[in-house]
């Protein structure tokens, strides 16, 4: 049974020692999945990002999508004919004038040596859709030729495509016409973008209309220019850019070189939503890691008791053997003198008789005990509420137990109410309730001899108490003294006959007739066992009785009036 013991409780550490380890390793898989996901929402973010800078930069020359289909050698053979473009480029041309993105649009052919000392070049009149000369440029016509010539000195021996498209920062576009079966140039096509309108129109509402509503919250965008420290443009112009907030940066592919996009992640819905989720899967673990938890414990304490319980009826038994056969030997013995006839003087045979009846009462009370135990176990504790009333049964059973309580040298204190309203139970069962309180404080008054029994009534309830001066409970005994087998395990208790039964058959008993039973005590300081019951509400209906006034008088100048007795 030790070896067993051993092995339950080395069980259940291993058991929650599992199960703490399982709620570590999803707790942090919790966790995990909640990092998981903030990180991949930043990451869509970072697309978003990138999918936004391409889209800027195509916006720029998509007036010329097409272009790379051109017969740039036929539009070269025109333009030296007749010093315009073939229709199909003027369709373009066309286009790109009503671009509010483009400021103006110029024409400096390959092998052209102008745009130095402001000599004259041509620029697109959208209105007569041809170009005309113009001696007065501005200064970034220039520098962006200067760009696109550097550039292409490099590429044009190997480049293949009919076109070339190159970014003076923010400042201009470049497209350069090729050859590319005669690795020449035929020229450059310049647009000087409209700044205002690019830093006041355009960037801003693009941004705002991709990162500022509603469904872009968790992300906040600056446009900054780097070389100046200016912000540009912002998705919300109520949060004030800040180094420190910036969770990453984008460049725009060839163009805007000077200017960045700085993204911080605000990710509010985003956290609330996998903080929600991370809480709620938090609570469901936890609800079913206690209930794990409980179960597990439960199961323990449960088998503990089960344990204690066999131990408990394992000690009975060898309790209760060796108490029946202490009077069965006692009668058997009387008996069998008495029978033989060796018996012949009268005192004698009083004696052996006595010791005969009195034995065959405790024999009789021990059996009546078990199969009290018996009936309760099998729910078979049948009982015959009638209107009692408890101060006549109190009295009675004084009277009737006052030698025996005499002879284990006690002394009885009592305070009983005369004519106490009447209560509904089984008079069988009283007897047997208030005969085990006063032998329950008979066995465990060994030094202070003094019992007290109460009976009154308050409250709609009529109680009885039974007061000893004995050795008292500590905490740990009080919550179990209505355990069926249990004994307190101290030096009395060992020396005290007894099976653990009688305050458990108390209980049932007094619970069975809609009773209640507590106890109050300390140790060395006694205990007092409180009894109560529930008044009949009309006791006349109840017993069958109509009283008459007079009647009525007397029991009400009767009540609250205490008689005492000391033995």
């Amino acid at each position: 049974m030790k070896r067993y013991g051993t092995l339950r409780w080395v069980l259940l550490a291993v058991g929650i020692v599992a199960i703490l380890g399982i709620t570590a390793m999803n707790v942090y898989s919790l966790y995990a999945l909640r990092e998981n996901t903030l990180e991949s929402n930043r990451e869509n973010k970072k697309l978003q990002i990138t999918e936004f800078t391409d889209k800027v930069r195509f916006r720029f020359f998509e007036s010329f999508v097409g272009l790379g289909s051109k017969d740039i050698k036929h539009l070269q053979s025109t333009f030296q004919q007749t010093g315009q473009f073939t229709n199909e480029m003027n369709e373009l041309l066309i286009d790109a004038s009503k671009d509010s993105i483009y400021k103006n649009i110029y024409f400096i052919s390959g092998n052209s040596g102008k745009c130095k000392d402001n000599k004259p070049i041509l620029t697109y009149n959208g209105s007569q859709e041809e170009f005309t000369s113009i001696a007065d440029y501005p200064e970034v016509v220039c520098d962006g030729m200067s760009i696109a010539r550097t550039q292409m000195k490099s590429l044009i021996n190997d480049y293949e495509n009919s076109s070339k498209v190159i970014f003076d920062s923010h400042r201009s576009i470049i497209i350069a016409l090729i050859i590319p079966s005669e690795n020449t140039i035929f020229g450059y096509l310049i647009m000087p973008f409209d700044q205002d309108y690019l830093t006041n129109e355009y960037l801003p509402k693009k941004i705002t209309e991709n990162f500022g509503g509603p469904e872009q919250a968790g992300i906040t965008v600056w446009l900054r220019d780097w070389t100046n420290n200016k912000i540009i443009a912002s998705s919300n112009p109520y949060i004030n850019y800040s180094p420190e907030k910036v969770n990453f940066e984008q460049n725009f592919p060839d163009l805007f070189d000077y200017w960045k996009l700085h993204v911080a992640f605000t990710e509010q819905s985003a956290v609330a939503a996998s903080n929600a989720s991370l809480y709620r899967n938090l609570a469901v673990l936890s609800i079913a890691i206690i209930i794990l938890l409980g179960a597990l414990v439960f199961m323990f304490i449960s088998a503990q008791k089960e344990r204690a319980l066999a131990q408990q009826q394992a000690g009975f038994l060898a309790n209760v053997t060796h108490e029946l056969k202490t009077p069965l030997s006692v009668m058997q013995a009387a008996g069998e003198n008495l029978a033989d006839g060796r018996v012949t003087d009268q005192r004698r045979l009083k004696r052996y008789g006595g010791h005969i009846y009195n034995e065959a009462v405790r024999l009789r009370s021990m059996i009546e005990k078990l199969l009290d135990v018996a009936k309760i176990d099998a729910g078979k504790s049948l009982i015959d509420p009638e209107p009692v009333d408890l101060s006549q049964a109190v009295n009675s059973y004084i009277e009737e137990h006052w030698d025996y309580i005499n002879e284990k040298g006690f002394s009885l204190q009592t305070s009983i109410e005369d004519d106490t309203p009447m209560v509904m139970i089984d008079s069988g069962s009283f007897n047997t309730i208030i005969t085990n309180l006063v032998e329950n404080a008979l066995k465990y008054s060994p030094n202070s001899k003094s019992i007290y029994i109460r009976l009154y009534s308050e409250n709609g309830e009529v109680t009885l108490e039974v007061e000893d001066n004995g050795i008292g409970m500590t905490k740990k005994v009080k919550s179990q003294i209505f355990d069926k087998f249990y004994r307190a395990e101290d030096t009395l208790t060992a020396k005290t006959k007894g099976h653990g039964l009688g305050l458990s058959i108390v209980k049932n008993l007094v619970e069975l007739n809609e009773g209640s039973i507590t106890v109050s005590t300390e140790p060395e300081q006694g205990s007092t066992f409180i009894v109560t019951f529930p008044i009949i509400s009309d006791t006349s209906e109840k017993v069958g009785e109509v009283p008459d006034e007079e009647s009525s008088e007397n029991k009400h100048d009767s009540l609250n009036k205490d008689s005492e007795s000391y033995v």
